[in-house]
């Protein structure tokens, strides 16, 4: 029945084919070792991939030497490899159950293409998906977080979802298979023992069918989370006005228009990197002054005015680069509307012209106007952002700015009728000098 069970969950999730190459994540368990068992007898080509963190002395040693007892039994090629978790915690300053977990799943990637297999498994079952139901309701969460442990996800697998403890148990029974079992898992100073080992059995005895009705409820809100994720996308789309792979631009005003801005606002935020936490600061930083900059370890988001810009960090703002060209006015000379170009009288300028970012304090005459104006107040009535503004380079001849590039050119240096020789400056995509 087990098989059965197995193989339909398989089948109707897509997991994986028969003439694929299955990598297993053995730890000698009860779990990994009957998932190992189940796909070897329904034919799949596995290969089983052993981590010893060397955190438990003897038990990991006695683990490592159980597994491969199994696999020269079982004829399944395993792969081991030991890892120095608690130095690469220390200098990665990660708690050492997360510096497990990003050493494995590293290993078992860079394995999986080694060797040519199609999926890595986890045996992870249905009562692992429970226990994350509960570990995330009491740490607080949103649907996501309620639809349990995924079957897939990526290169990952989990063919053990629909099957629970106790049946995995019974099966190892009726084959007289042995595992191993970690002492960690029975002290309940973690809190997914704590929830596995107190929590759950009193739930029970509220409900001894408790574990079947919380995967029930997860499978439905992961059904729900689907229509709702496509949803919230959707409003993200209507709100935003800018969306590139560096820059990223919100409308304010339409983002309080949608039925619930703060969902829309977690779907645009939580892929940046944001957490909770910080997406609420962000909410309630929307009623409040512009200005307040937030971070993510790769996204910076900032509200300026009506808008929420956020800007990948590493993207730079590089110096532009021009491209000079002197020409004789002609009568048959043209000026296009082309921002990227700038046409100057040549005889009013002092060459090389200098590149430079713009600084406080900077005034130039807009063309078109008689007065100056400064730069910073120019830059704010064109409802520039502060990324915007931080990105912006001047030409100067001199100390004069003559052009502000990509923008506006300086009255005084414009082509009158008494000018003879044009200065055509030219943002270039190859970089090409001044």
């Amino acid at each position: 029945m087990l098989r059965q069970t197995v193989k339909t969950f398989i089948e109707d999730k897509a997991l994986f084919f028969p003439n694929q190459k299955v990598l297993v994540a053995l730890s000698g368990g009860a779990d990994s070792v009957a998932l190992l068992r189940i796909l070897s007898s329904m034919g799949y080509a596995c290969e089983a991939a052993h981590c010893n963190f060397l955190l438990r002395g003897e038990e990991s040693d006695r683990d490592e030497e159980f597994v491969r007892r199994l696999c020269e039994e079982q004829q399944i090629p395993l792969h081991v490899i030991r890892f120095d978790t608690v130095t690469y915690a220390q200098t990665h300053r990660l708690s050492i159950e997360m510096a497990a977990r990003e050493l494995r799943y590293h290993w078992f990637e860079q394995l999986r293409k080694e060797i040519g297999a199609d999926v890595i498994a986890l045996a992870h079952h249905r009562d692992d998906s429970v226990e994350t139901v509960l570990l995330n309701l009491i740490r607080g969460t949103g649907i996501n977080g309620l639809r349990g442990i995924p079957a897939k996800n990526g290169y990952i697998v989990r063919p053990l979802l629909n099957v629970s403890r106790t049946e995995i148990l019974e099966y190892l029974k009726r084959l007289e298979q042995e595992y191993v079992t970690d002492s960690t898992n029975l002290e309940n100073k973690f809190v997914r023992n704590k929830i596995r080992l107190e929590v759950l059995p009193l739930l029970r005895e509220i409900n001894p069918s408790v574990s079947e009705k919380i995967a029930e409820t997860a499978n439905h809100l992961s059904e729900s989370a689907v229509v709702c994720r496509l949803a919230m996308q959707e409003a993200v789309r209507r709100t935003l006005v800018k969306d590139e792979p560096e820059e990223k631009i919100m409308d304010i005003p339409l983002l309080w228009q949608e039925v619930s801005p703060s969902s829309v606002l977690f779907e645009f935020l939580s892929p940046l990197g944001f957490n909770t936490a910080q997406i609420k600061e962000i909410c309630d930083g929307l009623h409040s002054q512009s200005g307040k900059l937030f971070l993510s370890e790769k996204w910076k988001v900032l509200r300026d005015r009506t808008q929420l810009v956020a800007l990948k960090k590493e993207y730079p703002s590089i110096e532009p680069q021009l491209v000079m060209k002197i020409v004789d006015k002609g009568s048959s000379f043209c000026i296009t509307s082309d921002k990227e170009i700038a046409y100057l009288d040549a005889d009013k300028l002092h060459l090389p012209l200098k590149v430079r970012r713009w600084e406080r304090g900077d005034k130039f005459i807009p063309f078109g106007m008689t007065g100056k104006k400064k730069v910073s107040d120019y830059l704010t009535d064109r409802k520039f952002s502060l990324f915007r503004k931080e990105g912006q380079y001047v030409a100067c001849s001199g100390e004069d700015i003559v052009w502000l590039i990509g923008e506006r050119i300086d009255h005084r240096f414009r082509i009158t009728d008494q000018t003879r020789r044009v200065l055509i400056l030219r943002l270039s995509e190859q970089h090409d000098s001044v």
